[in-house]
């Protein structure tokens, strides 16, 4: 088994390795978050790799240690997106052939970089609706051709490779940060970061989860790596249905802090680092950033003035037509966005009276569904408002109770959401 010792080695040693492969990527203070917390904020901005994620580092780091025979073979890999674009990029850099298999739920920005990036080298197998369907039957293909599976995480290798950010990080600062914020999908980041990190005491690691997939936590709690019964996928670089069987006791033996954020945080932080900060960041980007949101929310993580916290920003590869759910999402998760069956009575100016009696001057109606029944007195309405001051939402109900229309709110926690968002 490889232990924190052994792993920050091989660190050591994947760092020749990836000259020249990899990008040194800037770090960079950012103003909002330093404002905001007190801290001195940087990011370390793995956008900016070849592939806009850190993710080369790992893949590069493994393949290009594989001896002839295993090259002649290929290699094989499951990927949500980023993972898949470093073993692209690989392969056709080291000559050598690959197969890609990535879910359904990746977005087809991801697909094409993957094939732009592995031209001939690589064949992109769609299949499954989760990164963990996607996985087995990469593992099956593995089984039946003798083809090298490379890890996006679950592997010594590529955890050397990704811990290789953290190196960086301290060359760069000129000392250990305080705090570093990790984002956590299996774990392979996180425990190469710990396990270099842990030679040079005086750092807390934070590993940043999105809630609705928390699989390292899931483990933690557990004392071994459990399949989770259900995940959103919508941090789709993050989506992990179980934590690695490698990874997961190099965490524990780090004994890193874990915690999670909700989605909809996750979307906020991401528009605040496109209309504030000028990154394009996808969701996986953005999560361990969004753990630091004390301006707006109470923060999962919280640092002290003065301390010199590093957050990895892990990547940007995010498809454009994705906004209009990150936008909703994050509108929700503030308490802007809300949701109501209105039953209207059938009868003129019944609409008028709802407007001018419940809805707030400042409040918007986004969406407006209505069907008119001739045979009954009531009419109902799936109604969409964004309010001006998420405050405002309670006097809005108290309103509408006094103009004697009737309304039941829409739970985000309701099957009937994904029809909206």
């Amino acid at each position: 088994m490889t232990t924190l010792a052994d792993l920050a080695n091989f660190v050591d040693d994947a760092a020749p390795r990836l000259y020249g492969v990899s990008v040194r990527t800037p770090l960079q203070r950012n103003e909002r978050l330093s404002e905001a917390t007190g801290a001195d904020v940087w990011f370390k901005r793995e956008d900016l790799q070849p592939v806009r994620s850190y993710k080369l580092r790992g893949a590069y780091n493994l393949i290009s240690q594989l001896p002839n025979s295993e090259r002649d073979a290929g290699v094989v890999c499951a990927s949500a997106g980023n993972h898949g674009q470093g073993v692209a990029w690989s392969c056709a850099k080291l000559g050598i052939k690959g197969r890609i298999f990535v879910p359904t739920t990746t977005p087809r920005q991801k697909r094409d970089r993957m094939t732009a990036l592995g031209g001939e080298w690589v064949e992109l197998v769609v299949t499954g609706d989760t990164y963990d369907e996607a996985a087995a039957a990469a593992k099956d293909y593995v089984a039946k051709s003798g083809a090298t599976m490379v890890s996006a995480f679950d592997d010594p290798r590529t955890a050397a490779g990704q811990g290789t950010v953290a190196r960086e990080i301290v060359e760069q600062l000129g000392h250990v940060p305080d705090v570093l914020l990790v984002p956590v999908g299996g774990g392979g980041m996180l425990a190469g970061c710990a396990a270099w990190l842990s030679r040079r005491p005086g750092t807390r690691i934070v590993g940043v989860e999105p809630s609705g997939a928390a699989c390292m936590a899931a483990a933690r709690a557990a004392g071994k790596p459990v399949e989770l019964p259900n995940i959103d996928t919508f941090v789709d670089g993050a989506a992990v249905r179980r934590a690695g069987d490698v990874t997961f006791p190099l965490v524990q033996e780090a004994g890193v802090e874990l915690v999670h954020v909700p989605e909809g945080e996750i979307c906020t932080e991401m528009l605040e680092m496109y209309q504030i900060d000028g990154i394009i960041a996808e969701p996986a980007g953005a999560l361990a950033a969004s753990a630091l949101r004390s301006a707006w929310h109470s923060p999962a993580v919280t640092v002290e003035p003065g301390q010199s916290v590093v957050v990895i920003v892990s990547g940007g590869n995010n498809d454009v037509s994705r906004y209009a759910e990150i936008v909703e999402r994050s509108l929700i998760q503030e308490g802007r966005k809300h949701y109501l069956l209105v039953n209207f009575p059938q009868e003129p100016g019944a609409l008028r009276r709802f407007l001018d009696e419940v809805l707030g001057v400042d409040d918007d109606i986004t969406y407006f569904e209505y069907v008119k029944r001739s045979n009954r007195d009531i009419g109902p309405a799936l109604v969409g408002i964004e309010l001006g001051d998420p405050d405002t939402y309670p006097a809005l109900l108290e309103r509408m109770a006094s103009s004697g229309i009737t309304a039941e709110v829409v739970s985000p926690d309701s099957p009937f959401y994904r029809f909206l968002i």
